[in-house]
């Protein structure tokens, strides 16, 4: 009998040890899931700074190239080729980990939605819903803005290794020299995409922070 008693005790402790193991994991999956999406957004920021000096450092060795007094054409157009490998690998890593940002953030709201199907209080579920849509209009804005930035980051980088196509063939005063306006709008185009990436950066910081468990980018 004894022998009896203990065993129902035992297994009633595991069954309350189990339940409290569930709603431990139930209640901190929507902190991981918020710490997913925010490590996803800091990536992709720290990729977008990359991009911003990048543009910048390939649009530089351009001019130099170009510019009418260059000295030694060999040495600016070998800078300049690296410039391009480099913003050209960017370009992928931008385009990579702004999808998987974007699926992530998908993800973020399609477990939220789910989960908040089990509130019984009408009051909560408004409250939910309501925050759910908030969160989502803030987070769909950088993928949104990042759309734009991505087919025209794409052209750039495009129209930068033509340029650099060009002159491998005809790195000539008149070869340098015809291709010069070409050039000058790769460079204008540069400055236009910086322009255009800001708004993906400050959609990014706005998410970060209404996301964020401190409230604030840390």
């Amino acid at each position: 009998m004894k022998y009896a008693m203990k065993s129902v005790f035992f297994m009633f402790g595991m069954v309350m040890l189990s339940a409290l193991i569930l709603t431990g994991c139930g209640s901190s999956t929507g902190m991981q899931r918020s710490e997913k999406a925010t490590t996803s957004m800091e990536t992709f920021d720290n990729d977008i700074k990359l991009v911003v000096a990048q543009i910048d450092a390939t649009n530089a060795s351009l001019n130099d190239l170009t510019r009418s007094s260059q000295s030694d054409v060999k040495k600016a157009f070998d800078l300049y080729k690296k410039q391009v490998s480099k913003i050209e690998d960017l370009q992928k890593t931008f385009a990579k980990h702004s999808d998987e940002m974007n699926a992530r953030g998908k993800d973020y709201f399609d477990e939220w939605q789910k989960d908040g199907d089990k509130y019984k209080n009408p009051a909560i579920q408004q409250l939910s819903e309501q925050r759910q849509q908030e969160l989502a209009d803030i987070y769909g804005q950088i993928a949104r803005n990042s759309l734009g930035v991505k087919e025209a980051f794409q052209t750039y980088v495009s129209d930068a290794k033509q340029v650099l196509n060009y002159l491998s063939n005809d790195l000539t005063p008149k070869g340098i020299e015809s291709i010069a306006p070409t050039s000058q709008k790769v460079i204008y185009d540069g400055d236009n995409l910086k322009y255009s990436i800001k708004y993906v950066q400050t959609a990014i910081d706005r998410a970060r922070v209404e996301m964020s468990q401190t409230g604030k980018i840390e």
